[in-house]
């Protein structure tokens, strides 16, 4: 994918989550309040497979453990045509820092206050998406968000076991559960390698 055209879908979504902003909750409850931009995108200009953004959604920080899909989330994405685009999306709580070991010095280009921010468009169509990204945290903080990303997932992930459980037997469809199941799972093995790795492990 060409530089300008990947460009072109981060402000399109961009665009997207202004609109979704109006549109009534009682029709799209999930209300997706910041768009992030994280990755290669905020490198120096040059083709890419796909783009990676971080939609921090106004729900408990427990409703979205790292690599879950927070409810309503398909049918938010559906709307924008995010399955459609190359960009991969991670879902992230607004009431916690977006940034993780995988969401490095992300770049903020949309929030439901502010609208689109312009210099940090700017900024990614001239390849210069350095100067726009979040300030490095230290190795404390590091190590503090890491500590609280495995402790949520792993509480995610005993959850969703003790849903799949009691549900693996009754009549229905078990795929929404064991999905959530799976992405909850992958998830804490992520977080639980990130960890290993600041040990030195």
């Amino acid at each position: 994918m060409k530089w300008t055209r990947a460009v072109w879908h981060l402000e399109s979504l961009a665009q997207s989550c202004a609109d979704m902003a109006t549109r009534p909750a009682s029709i799209f409850p999930l209300r997706v309040e910041q768009l992030w931009v994280f990755g290669e995108v905020l490198g120096a200009e040059r083709d890419l497979d796909d783009v990676s953004v971080a939609l921090a959604v106004d729900l408990p920080v427990e409703a979205v453990p790292w690599l879950d899909e927070p409810s309503g989330s398909q049918h938010w994405g559906g709307a924008v045509r995010l399955p459609k685009s190359p960009i991969v999306a991670r879902w992230r709580s607004v009431h916690a820092p977006v940034w993780n070991h995988r969401i490095d010095r992300p770049a903020l280009l949309w929030d439901s206050a502010n609208g689109i921010a312009e210099e940090t468009l700017a900024a990614l169509r001239e390849g210069r998406g350095e100067s726009v990204r979040t300030a490095a945290e230290s190795a404390e903080a590091v190590r503090a968000r890491l500590d609280a990303e495995l402790a949520l997932s792993l509480r995610a992930l005993r959850d969703r076991s003790e849903a799949y459980a009691d549900r693996r037997w009754k009549p229905g469809k078990l795929e929404p559960v064991s999905d959530a199941l799976w992405r909850v799972g992958a998830g804490y093995l992520d977080v639980l390698d990130a960890v290993r790795a600041a040990d030195g492990r």
